[in-house]
């Protein structure tokens, strides 16, 4: 008999164990109730951008300075859509490690409708010129979230752009062709919000000026980026969004100025 008690004071004792709650047993940890998507270690995202382009190009050589060449009146480039890799590397919550690289291309044909010189040699009007612009956008990020909370979050980033820009003119005369490179450091800012626990609208903006030294060296770089993410689990999910992005440099008498601004769509994975 007394052998039955003391196994079911055993049992109660058990059963009351097994339902004490886990924060307790653990030490009273803080509950997190993060929302959907936000808890990852990478993250992929593939896109198609579909931006429209305004670039103009100067380029003076042999001492003879360049025209103003605006690849969309004078070249008759047009509108299209290109690809985007972005990876995210978080090894702690608020510390993220961001890698982006968009290849930017434009070919056209068309007849100058106005003398131009480009490099130092005069393309004439009324010949047909076939234009290409490839424009190689790196991104290289650091993001801090100095302030974190389930449903959202703001944050610095420090960044590195790498611009990789050539512009080739070819006629039946000549081919010639300009080719500038540069990193270029920014500084910018970044939050998001969960209006819901899988949807989330974010946005970041930075940007990077270089004063006009004795007119021979200038630089700017902006650029904004406004989206909105609907998560299907923490590990897939959907984004769409618009992005402007501007980069402008002057180096001696040679300067370039690009900007493309439009929509983006694309998938995210998260590990």
């Amino acid at each position: 008999m007394r052998t039955s008690v003391a196994a079911r004071a055993v049992l109660c004792l058990t059963v009351l164990a097994g339902a004490t709650p886990a924060q307790a047993q653990y030490g009273a940890k803080p509950h997190e109730n993060r929302a959907t998507g936000e808890t990852y270690h990478v993250e992929v995202g593939a896109y198609f951008w579909n931006p429209t382009p305004d670039i103009s190009i100067t380029s003076e050589s042999l001492g003879i300075i360049g025209s103003k060449i605006d690849f969309v009146e004078d070249l008759g480039i047009e509108k299209s859509r290109f690809k985007q890799l972005k990876i995210a590397l978080r090894p702690a919550t608020k510390h993220k490690f961001r890698f982006e690289y968009t290849p930017i291309t434009y070919t056209a044909t068309s007849t100058l409708h106005r003398n131009i010189v480009f490099n130092g040699i005069l393309y004439p009007i009324s010949l047909p010129v076939q234009s290409e612009l490839q424009w190689k956008a790196y991104r290289f990020g650091y993001e801090w979230d100095f302030v974190y909370h389930d449903r959202g979050f703001v944050g610095m980033l420090l960044d590195v752009k790498y611009t990789d820009v050539q512009a080739t003119l070819t006629n039946v005369l000549d081919t010639e062709f300009v080719h500038a490179r540069a990193p270029i450091p920014a500084v910018g800012v970044v939050g998001r919000f969960y209006p819901a626990a899988n949807i989330s609208i974010s946005g970041e903006f930075s940007f990077f000026k270089v004063p006009d030294i004795g007119k021979d060296f200038e630089g700017r770089y902006y650029d904004f980026d406004l989206y909105g993410t609907v998560n299907f689990t923490d590990y897939v999910g959907a984004q769409a969004g618009y992005r402007s992005l501007t980069a402008f440099y002057k180096i001696d008498a040679d300067q370039g100025d690009l900007v493309m601004r439009g929509l983006y769509f694309g998938g995210i994975a998260r590990f």
